[in-house]
């Protein structure tokens, strides 16, 4: 049998390109050869919440696999059949021995594409890390990449049951798919017009009130400064660990953008809000429709599109021409990504109309 193959140091090298050619393949019928993962990481190849995400997609599909294992930087992954609606629990932490706070929201990356274009209803419970660096968090699943995608005809809800923060993890979100979502719409946002709102949560986890609070009302005089009212709420919230973050949320005429920091030992609740409200304004005042990760979490989707999309990005980043590259490595779409005035640049996709997609027969 002839395997796709991707080289998973391309690029950035990391995770990503494991996830995105997941989900091609699901939803494609592709088989491929993933070689070199992660290879750009501190620690290469598989981690608990990359080996999660391989056996969850490969669960939509009856993907047969190999080197599905921690630590694996080779996988062979064979779909069997095409994509199927129905109810799955997800958790990462069976993927480790002793736990894992794995980002839960990087695997509902991986199977929401397959999910929404398979025919029926999906529900899917995740278990593990829902407010962890280097991933995004529920906060911003839920407001921006969610909303974004029911722009182009998906249709998914998530909730929160409990939050979990790294290093423990042992948090819970629920998601539901309504399938069937063909054809998808083109996303265009070359412009993003007039800021409606700004919105937010100021979150800590085992923590004393004072502590989102204090971050709550240091964003909002920065934004104020900077002529932007911002509704921020400060919340408690019980979990596994101890944890602290802000989660802000932009609301335009075209389109929608967030921004996270989180806590750590020895960083005030202050400079938390500092970093957020910092990449906020730095988006703001780049004039461009979307941030630079909300735009490298919608090409997968958005060249599955029948007509082409085209949106302006603050910045484009090494995820975005790498998961660029991906797409193109299956032939479904062609990514042309332009640099535009002042460091942004101008994202164009063409769907291939010959693309045939598994989940949708």
């Amino acid at each position: 049998m002839d395997l796709l193959r991707i080289d998973g140091s391309y690029g950035e090298g990391g995770g990503q390109i494991l996830r995105t050619a997941l989900s091609l393949a699901a939803l494609t019928g592709t088989a491929v050869r993933l070689e070199n993962i992660r290879a750009r990481r501190r620690k290469p190849g598989l981690a608990a919440q990359h080996l999660t995400a391989v056996k969850a997609v490969a669960l939509l599909c009856d993907a047969r696999i190999e080197g599905a294992d921690l630590g694996s930087q080779t996988l062979e992954f064979i779909p069997c059949r095409s994509v199927r609606a129905g109810d799955y629990t997800l958790d990462v932490e069976e993927a480790r021995e002793g736990g894992s706070a794995g980002a839960i929201m990087l695997v509902l990356q991986a199977i929401l594409p397959p999910l929404a274009l398979a025919e029926g209803a999906s529900t899917v419970s995740l278990r593990g890390g829902t407010h962890v660096p280097m991933s995004p968090p529920f906060d911003y699943v839920r407001e921006v990449w969610l909303p974004t995608l029911a722009r182009m005809g998906v249709r998914a809800e998530l909730s929160l049951i409990r939050s979990g923060w790294y290093p423990i993890g042992k948090g819970e979100a629920r998601l539901t798919v309504e399938g069937g979502r063909w054809p998808l719409k083109a996303l265009k946002a070359r412009n993003r017009g007039t800021l409606q709102a700004v919105t937010g949560r100021a979150l800590a986890a085992n923590l004393p009130a004072h502590i989102p609070e204090r971050m709550a009302a240091r964003a909002q005089r920065i934004l104020a400064d900077a002529g932007i009212v911002a509704a921020i709420e400060p919340a408690v919230l019980q979990a596994a660990c101890a944890g602290a973050g802000l989660f802000l949320t932009v609301r335009y005429d075209h389109c929608l953008a967030g921004f996270t920091a989180l806590g750590q030992r020895g960083k005030t609740a202050e400079r938390v809000a500092e970093e957020a409200c910092g990449a906020l304004l730095a988006h703001y005042r780049s004039g461009a429709a979307l941030e630079e990760h909300l735009a490298d979490q919608i090409v997968l989707l958005a060249a599955l599109c029948p007509e082409e999309s085209l949106f302006s990005v603050e910045r484009i980043s090494p995820h975005l021409t790498t998961n660029a590259w991906v797409v193109e490595r299956f032939g479904l779409a062609r990514v042309d990504i332009r640099p535009a005035d002042c460091g942004t640049g101008l994202v164009r996709i063409r769907g291939n109309p010959s693309g045939v997609c598994h989940a949708h027969p």
